[in-house]
């Protein structure tokens, strides 16, 4: 089994479901009391939330550079970057690195086309909606143009996450609000709802949208496991 590095803390909240999913993932594929073989950083998000609304995104960078270094010369095979919005600066990680990184967008395109959507509701912080970052991953490497809530939902989905859901906040209010918005887009047009912040599965996850969902953070921990264990 190959060790995988995890770059986590942005919300602990998410980072506590890669680490109970990709346990669970490793011990239904193999039995018995078998178990992941990872590595954890995991940073105080206090300051890390604080650089992103400065827009301080090369001290960030640096931050998360050090970091997966750190994994690697700890033994790990892989890395994974357990926050969407973190994936800014995938591409300055996986160039500071000699093992792989495992790209959330990947593993959320390739369930995106399997499923046959084609253009999902994206829903994140404003930094991964309003970013290209992650939408030009979807639509040059693979294909997919994403819908975006108007900027008043857009508004709402960024402060439910930071305000509530990276604080273990989940609330009915928000959830009828997330739902309004999913509903506004399939009207519009949406096939798919993709869970672009790794929280937003607390807050809505299980629930019938009446298209297909998308939950990263689930869809990162598979092909984890798929790395681990090929």
């Amino acid at each position: 089994m190959r060790t995988i590095g995890l770059l986590a803390g942005m919300s602990w909240e998410s980072s506590a479901i890669y680490y109970r999913r990709l346990n669970e993932m490793v011990r239904e594929r193999l039995g018995g009391l078998h178990s992941a073989e990872l590595l954890m950083r995991s940073v105080d998000f206090a300051p890390v939330a604080a650089l992103q609304a400065e827009g301080d995104w090369d001290r960030l960078t640096g931050l998360m550079v050090a970091a997966a270094r750190r994994l690697e010369a700890g033994g790990a095979q892989g890395i994974m970057i357990c926050s969407n919005t973190m994936h800014r600066m995938a591409d300055e990680v996986a160039a500071s690195i000699d093992v792989p990184l495992l790209h959330i967008g990947d593993a959320t395109a390739t369930a995106v086309k399997a499923a046959g959507s084609r253009q999902p509701l994206l829903l994140g912080t404003r930094f991964t909606m309003e970013g290209d970052f992650y939408r030009a991953r979807l639509r040059d490497r693979h294909g997919l143009e994403v819908l975006l809530p108007d900027s008043h939902g857009r508004a709402l989905v960024d402060r439910v996450i930071y305000d509530e859901l990276c604080l273990g906040r989940v609330t009915d209010a928000s959830r009828a609000a997330y739902l309004d918005i999913v509903a506004q887009a399939k009207r519009d047009g949406a096939d798919g709802v993709i869970f672009g912040c790794t929280e937003v599965g607390l807050l809505i996850g299980g629930i019938d949208l009446g298209v297909a969902a998308f939950d990263t953070a689930e869809l990162h921990c598979a092909a984890g496991v798929d790395f681990m264990l090929s």
